[in-house]
């Protein structure tokens, strides 16, 4: 179709393509299609305007549809240089007139001019995938965070950022941590997370994870999903934790937990998720195996440390599509997957769209849920209202044809008192 919409993406001749993938993935998220459906009736973001930094798939493709169905005015860029489907980055621009800024591969300067023009949209609400339009926000765009009524987040390192501006007494409008929905960390980052993040590994590499010694990096909810997956295609799983709660939690998973250390001398594969930086850094580096190979799949890529890796190699050569080999003084060869960015979005495709279904519900539910309270909000992070998480789960269930059981009027009496005892 003609357009008039702004826009900034690889190749517009891509566009039929990118329609058949996002029809494809719309069919396996009917939570979320039940929603655009209502929202089409409804129109209950009329008159707002939307910016989303999110990663350019087929699944956020899908939510922007169905936010636009909703009546709002949408405008996305790209979180990560390296996630964007450029077919559907096009799609959207031509098929569904949604204005969008996006090439995979993209330089940082191209990467930022992006988030740029999605903040000169003057979104009364923005939807961020690691908080990088509300960072500008709060420092060169000041001026219009009074046109914000809220924003939502949708993962992890975004929520850790969100949460130091509330601690600072610096936020500048309500949010919605949209990963801290049940429906969404529960899923979304040990099923979704899993799965894409082994697939990004195979995908890159192509080599046999049976019997190879696999090290997660951090045992949050990427990485039980990451270990579930690894241990559950043969390998020997290691975890390195920080905090002790979450390591004696691997410890009865089944899985040893030593110190980085001992785990750089042992792993074939290293596989980051904390939302920290240089949790693999240049005294690991000096430990590891000739033909280790690391991945990240935490948001940014500064959990390895690359500057202390290339200052370390004798030389570099690209040995696969989305490989890096680091030839060391010593002889030994090291290779990094995707430039250590997110290994699923960039060497594969992210999560499933079934995964993805209860992640965007959330997604559209709680800017419609800001939509019709944030007069009332304060500058805080909040997490996705009960009500609507347990729709979400409510919902889900009845597309996979699950039914289950619901309390009596005794019960539900019982639960609730304090005067019956035993």
């Amino acid at each position: 179709m003609a357009t008039t919409q702004r826009y900034d993406v690889k190749d517009m001749a891509l566009a039929a393509e990118g329609v058949r993938r996002i029809e494809w993935a719309d069919r396996q998220m009917p939570v979320l299609a039940a929603i655009r459906e209502r929202f089409e009736r409804e129109r209950p973001l009329d008159g707002y305007r939307v910016s989303a930094c999110l990663h350019v798939t087929t699944e956020t493709a899908n939510l922007m549809r169905t936010l636009k169905a909703g009546g709002a005015d949408v405008v996305i860029c790209a979180s990560n240089p390296l996630s964007t489907q450029d077919d559907v980055a096009a799609a959207l621009v031509d098929a569904y007139g949604i204005s969008t800024f996006a090439i995979k591969g993209e330089d940082n300067d191209t990467y930022y001019q992006h988030l740029e023009a999605a903040i000169d949209h003057r979104p009364h609400i923005t939807m961020d995938d690691g908080a990088d339009v509300i960072g500008i926000l709060h420092s060169t765009r000041r001026e219009q965070l009074g046109d914000v009524i809220a924003g939502t987040e949708e993962t992890t390192t975004g929520v850790i950022r969100l949460r130091a501006l509330e601690r600072d007494g610096k936020l500048g409008f309500p949010v919605v941590a949209v990963n801290e929905a049940r429906t969404k960390h529960l899923f979304d980052n040990r099923y979704g997370t899993g799965q894409s993040t082994i697939d990004g590994i195979i995908r890159a590499t192509n080599v046999l994870l049976a019997g190879r010694v696999l090290v997660v990096v951090g045992y949050g909810w990427c990485g039980r999903g990451v270990a579930m997956r690894a241990k559950g295609m043969g390998a020997h799983v290691i975890v390195t934790e920080v905090d002790p709660m979450k390591a004696i939690e691997a410890v009865m998973d089944g899985f040893p937990v030593m110190p980085m250390e001992e785990a750089a001398k042992v792993g074939d594969i290293l596989v980051t998720a904390t939302g920290d930086k240089s949790v693999i850094s240049k005294r690991h580096f000096e430990l590891l195996k000739d033909g280790a190979i690391l991945a990240n799949t935490g948001h940014f890529n500064v959990e390895i440390e690359i500057p202390a890796l290339r200052a370390l190699a004798t030389g570099t050569r690209v040995a696969r599509e989305f490989v890096e080999e680091f030839t060391l003084a010593d002889g030994r060869r090291v290779y990094l997957l995707a430039d250590g960015r997110l290994v699923n979005l960039s060497a594969a495709e992210g999560h499933p769209a079934q995964v993805m279904d209860m992640s965007f519900a959330n997604q559209a539910l709680s800017a419609e849920y800001v939509v019709a309270n944030g007069a009332t909000l304060e500058r805080k992070v909040y997490v996705v209202p009960k009500d609507i998480d347990d729709e979400i789960a409510r919902l889900k269930l009845a597309t996979m044809g699950v039914k289950i059981d619901q309390l009596t009027e005794e019960q539900a009496k019982y639960l609730a008192s304090w005067d019956e005892g035993t």
